[in-house]
């Protein structure tokens, strides 16, 4: 980076605009077009202003009609964030020293839904796609929790998605983290009991090799459901929350210390009303 505008240089160029976020730092989003020979002055006097001003991060919101400028905000000390399909967040740290800035999204989530009808069936399904492709393995519906989605409505939508049955949420039956998944993220990954509300399958075509109501033994007699650790274990504690001898964890609609957001509490409401 060249030589920082002094604090006369400030005042008598264009500054960017900011809004101050809760950290002592502040957010920039571009919001009209620029070539680089006239962006990059302004952006030089902006982080000396800032600095001036005792701030730390700057973070960049770079929408994508405006990506002609990356390079030269790389140039100048920032660093990529994260990408969305609309934008490119860039941060930079003003003070010396290591930064406190917290990382992008370290997680991903997902759901598996274990569903049962009164003839004690689970609903399963045979994959087109992914490591059990091919094997013949029959497995309850997964999926990826979309942003800004709850998990109970994620897993009654994966289940309406993949196989066409309606069902309605029942618990979290337990979690799972593991590591170094997709891109290199770890993985959160919670199995869901839900309730049939209906029962005739018309399966996703894209996704799904077939998809059926299969006998709870038989789909727990699957040699490579036995053999895999994950499975095992799941299979056992729904046998057992079956028998009324677990039980997982229920949304609670709770409120917000800071604002007016519903959230979303799981907890093990039998124990929590135990007498």
């Amino acid at each position: 980076m060249e030589q920082s505008p002094t604090a006369n240089d400030v005042q008598h160029v264009e500054l960017l605009d900011a809004n101050e976020d809760d950290y002592g730092g502040v957010i920039v989003e571009l919001d009209k077009p620029m070539n680089s020979e006239v962006f990059v002055p302004i952006l030089r006097a902006s982080i000396a202003n800032w600095k001036q001003q005792g701030k730390k991060g700057v973070w960049f919101k770079l929408p994508i009609e405006h990506s002609n400028l990356v390079e030269a905000i790389v140039k100048e000390g920032f660093e990529y964030h994260h990408a969305e399909p609309k934008y490119l967040m860039l941060v930079y740290w003003i003070p010396e020293g290591a930064h406190t800035l917290p990382v992008n999204a370290t997680h991903q989530v997902g759901i598996g839904a274990l569903v049962l009808n009164e003839n004690e069936e689970v609903l399963v399904v045979q994959e087109k796609n992914g490591m059990f492709r091919g094997t013949g393995v029959w497995k309850f519906p997964t999926g990826v929790v979309d942003e800004g989605e709850d998990i109970c409505k994620a897993a009654v939508r994966e289940v309406k998605e993949e196989t066409g049955v309606d069902t309605e949420f029942v618990e979290v039956l337990a979690f799972s983290q593991t590591h170094q998944a997709l891109f290199g993220k770890s993985d959160l990954f919670f199995v869901c009991v839900l309730k049939p509300l209906t029962f005739e399958i018309s399966k996703q075509e894209l996704e799904i090799e077939d998809a059926q109501w299969m006998k709870l033994k038989d789909y727990t007699a699957q040699p490579l459901i036995q053999k895999h650790g994950l499975f095992n274990y799941i299979n056992n504690i729904f046998i057992k929350s079956i028998q009324n001898q677990y039980s997982g964890f229920f949304p609670v609609l709770t409120s917000d210390v800071f604002s007016s957001k519903i959230n979303l509490l799981y907890l093990n409401k039998n124990d929590l009303n135990r007498r």
